[in-house]
């Protein structure tokens, strides 16, 4: 798949990264396991936080993302050798959450091999609950997304 495939098929989605298939990520169907996808997806929402550099998001000591949900669409079964590209945005910030979509895809395809999302709360690892939303964030985000927030 070329450099310009995977850019357009990831054009929308500022934060990507590329992760080699290994062969034990496939499983007794010689496919690469469901389970996986969601490590690719996890990796990815890393990426985008790492690139949202707030000191202290991750910080278990106060306040921090915690997933709340998250959900994935396979759309074609992978297999070894291929590399895919995680890309990944997010689409609403709200009070004490924030929404994130990512999808994955496979260059031995040239095609969006699954679609995902999640809900990261904004959590109070002290106080044990759900925290409002760190304006620094909200503002992170918005550079990001190039959004006006």
């Amino acid at each position: 798949m070329s450099a310009d495939a995977i850019a357009e098929l990831t054009a929308d989605y500022p934060v990507r990264i590329d992760i080699p298939v290994a062969w034990g990520d496939m499983d007794a169907f010689q496919h690469v396991n469901n389970t996986v996808y969601f490590r690719w997806m996890e990796s990815g929402r890393i990426a985008y936080f790492n690139r949202m550099a707030v000191p202290g998001f991750r910080d278990m000591s106060g306040v921090g993302p915690i997933l709340g949900s998250t959900q994935c669409r396979y759309r074609i079964p992978l297999t070894f050798p291929d590399t895919v590209t995680v890309a990944s945005r997010i689409v609403s910030v709200e009070e004490d959450r924030m929404t994130m979509e990512q999808i994955v895809v496979s260059h031995q395809h040239a095609a969006v091999a699954a679609i995902g999302s999640g809900v990261i709360v904004t959590f109070d690892y002290v106080a044990g609950r759900k925290a409002p939303m760190p304006e620094l964030v909200r503002t992170r985000v918005a550079e990001i997304e190039g959004t006006d927030g």
